[in-house]
């Protein structure tokens, strides 16, 4: 795994230390190949299959990082992948993944629609399903992310962690416990797409009807059976986030980091700005988990951060 998978660097930023009274270490998973953290649990998932498995291929559902994860990982063994993805997934995500080799087919207006008809297509190929999160191989692949945060910066007390189906959380909080269990583990999710947040914290419905937000990659109306029974074990506490801290959030990162984030990239970062003062934490991770953006969409983003964004910067 270690040879297709980048050690991506933890940085610091001394605005956003001084904006939240804490020394802040950034994870730039948005730096990994692929632009996001989703290949370490595809390289780990493709890496324990068998010579039978790989023959018959992988089958997969995404809103577009996973995707990308599973093509890459599918050709650097020599498999085929079909992905499915929503309708509504940004062309760059769609055109990324076919150059990877695997084949793509668009159905349906949600994540959840298209793992539906991915599960189909599965149950008729006998391909081997590599699910985006509920997983525990893929779980255990993104919980290299706490190993090397904790390598490089053991002190960490808190680390900051999107969620949409609750993989990457689960692998991080068990990774991250298991060498330091004082630890807290904080999740986020976009106020729009908050299953998890309703589930954790006994409120509203356990799954969503609708999901609308700019963090597409975080946009699951429902959390995964394998992940939750992990996040009510292993995570302290899950905040949401409203769209304009998170396109906020977003723009902060472009101005004063230089680094382009995507929506649910940037959902950490957002928690760490509008929720950081209610954080007993001194030293504080935050996992940047992606950074594949529609640039077309940038302009409505910019504008939908514009007051919060002008006060960021004060």
């Amino acid at each position: 795994m270690k040879e297709n998978v980048h050690r991506t660097p933890l940085t610091t930023s001394n605005t956003m230390n001084k904006m939240t009274g804490k020394s802040v270490y950034l994870k730039m998973e948005n730096q990994q190949k692929t632009g996001a953290f989703k290949l370490r649990g595809a390289c780990y998932k493709l890496s324990r299959l068998t010579d039978a498995e790989c023959r018959r291929g992988v089958i997969a559902a995404s809103a577009g990082n996973h995707a990308q994860g599973v093509a890459l990982a599918a050709a650097k063994r020599g498999v085929q992948a079909t992905i499915f993805m929503p309708e509504k997934t940004p062309n760059a995500k769609v055109l990324a993944t076919q150059n990877y080799g695997a084949k793509t087919v668009l159905t349906g207006e949600s994540f959840q629609e298209a793992y539906e008809a991915a599960c189909k297509e599965q149950a008729r190929t006998k391909a081997t399903f590599v699910h985006p999160f509920d997983d525990a191989d893929v779980m255990a692949g993104q919980g290299t992310i706490a190993l090397e945060m904790l390598e490089d910066q053991p002190h960490l007390d808190t680390i900051i962690v999107p969620i949409g189906g609750g993989g990457l959380i689960s692998g991080i909080a068990v990774a991250a416990k298991h060498i330091k269990p004082d630890i807290r583990i904080v999740g986020v999710q976009a106020r729009a797409a908050s299953a998890a947040y309703n589930q954790f914290h006994k409120q509203g419905p356990k799954v969503l009807t609708t999901v609308s937000t700019i963090a597409e990659g975080i946009a699951v109306k429902k959390t995964g059976a394998n992940t939750l029974p992990v996040i009510h074990e292993y995570v302290d506490d899950i905040v949401t986030v409203s769209e304009n801290d998170l396109a906020t959030a977003m723009m902060y990162m472009l101005e004063r980091k230089k680094t382009l984030v995507e929506g649910a990239g940037a959902a950490a970062i957002a928690a760490l700005l509008v929720h950081g003062a209610k954080l007993s934490s001194q030293h504080c991770g935050v996992v940047v988990s992606g950074g594949n953006v529609d640039l077309a969409k940038l302009p409505a983003i910019q504008a939908l951060a514009r007051d919060n964004f002008l006060s960021c910067l004060a």
